[in-house]
């Protein structure tokens, strides 16, 4: 059952954290409910009436991956956690090694994905190997791990008592898609237990957040799927209808995703677990830099923090080039276009992170010549201005994206 999708889901997750609320509007927090919950709604979100074991659909092919990708991942952290204490034997050929066994599955669950494989898609059972074991959130999962490692890494972690991680890594609200949370930050909501007057507001703010996806995901993106996207979606022949299903996508997109995203941070409030927003008014960003900083942010700003920075760092250490600038632009060309890679194993998504990297390293040069020229454009003109061929440029990488001009 896939999260937030059907008024089915809600029902039961309704059911289910029930007793959270009440507890909450008393002030109380029960960590073994609190697990007990988040251990149910797993095995009804990866439930399988066709993949399973003894014809039970709670005990699907997913279930069972999703765990076992859960001790691989606890293993690898706790392993790491371990001999990162012993600095001689945290090398950096250690380190590039533990990334890599954390990244194998959602490296081989992309391979199985692409259509490159065609009719060499490796099968079980008459179906698809992805079918049986690429289990939904595997990529958010990772990037929780890969962040853990870093920071193991880089001593800004001590410690990672078992429990704690385990929450992290299973936290349900956002399992599927984001948004992705932060350990420290995460375990921070988790060690507080707020009182009845801030769960009461948390609670607040989560009906809010909930009627709001719902007008998001169900009214607004729903009726442009059905008016514009789909009907139009295969009968792509003039430049007008590129256009017209170019602006469809791109407002379809965002409200499917951040309606999807305003569920995921109103079911975290219920925990008391406050999940970072996703989105900010991105399509009323003034340049590139502007709109990933307002677009899908949890992942932006996990790219940001766990690709660029850490290339920026690691060639200006190693002084590879004197130049801060082209640096930099080596490592937006890098963090996009793994980002890209990230999306699937497909030439649209390659394309799209190298076409949003070929858009930072422009916007770059351009900053730099507009600083020197102009200084500071701080009039509305510009503004509005800018909005709108920063809007018009990502309009045209998401129609890029969606897989219908390539």
């Amino acid at each position: 059952m896939t999260p937030y999708a059907s008024f089915h889901f809600f029902l039961i997750a309704l059911i289910i954290l029930l007793p959270i609320i009440i507890l909450g509007l008393f002030g109380k927090r029960s960590k073994i409910y609190n697990a007990l919950s988040t251990l149910v709604m797993l095995v009804i979100i990866f439930a399988d009436h066709k993949h399973n074991f003894f014809g039970n659909q709670y005990l699907s092919y997913h279930t069972i991956t999703f765990f076992l990708y859960i001790i691989w991942q606890v293993v690898v952290i706790k392993g790491y956690e371990k001999l990162n204490k012993n600095k001689e034997k945290n090398s950096t050929a250690l380190y590039i090694t533990v990334l890599f066994l954390s990244l194998l599955p959602l490296i081989a669950v992309k391979v199985l994905q692409s259509s490159w494989l065609g009719t060499g898609q490796v099968h079980m059972y008459s179906s698809k190997l992805l079918g049986l074991f690429g289990f939904l959130g595997i990529s958010y999962i990772a990037f929780k791990s890969i962040q853990l490692i870093m920071e193991i890494r880089d001593h800004s972690i001590k410690e990672i008592p078992l429990k704690k991680l385990l929450a992290f890594m299973t936290f349900f609200p956002t399992i599927s898609s984001g948004p992705i949370d932060r350990f420290r930050r995460f375990i921070k909501d988790e060690k507080k237990i707020p009182d009845p007057a801030q769960y009461r507001l948390l609670l607040e703010k989560a009906v809010h957040y909930v009627m709001l996806g719902f007008l998001y995901k169900y009214i607004v993106a729903f009726l442009i799927q059905k008016y514009v996207t789909t009907p139009m979606g295969n009968h792509l022949t003039s430049f007008t209808d590129y256009w017209i299903y170019m602006y469809g996508y791109t407002f379809y997109l965002f409200f499917d995703f951040a309606g999807y995203s305003l569920f995921a941070v109103a079911f975290s409030y219920i925990y008391g677990i406050q999940t970072p927003m996703n989105f900010n008014k991105p399509y009323l960003a003034k340049n590139i830099k502007d709109f990933w900083n307002r677009w899908h942010m949890s992942l932006s700003f996990w790219f940001r923090d766990c690709v660029y920075m850490r290339i920026v760092f690691f060639m200006t250490k190693k002084k590879y080039m004197k130049s801060t600038f082209h640096i930099s632009n080596l490592a937006f060309l890098v963090n996009f276009g793994i980002m890209g890679i990230w999306h699937g194993l497909e030439w649209f998504y390659i394309i799209y992170g190298l076409y949003h990297a070929a858009l930072f390293i422009g916007y770059a040069y351009y900053e730099k010549w507009r600083k020197k020229r102009f200084g500071q454009l701080k009039h509305p003109f510009f503004n509005v201005t800018g909005i709108l061929i920063t809007f018009h440029f990502i309009a045209f990488g998401l129609l890029i994206f969606s897989g219908k001009l390539i």
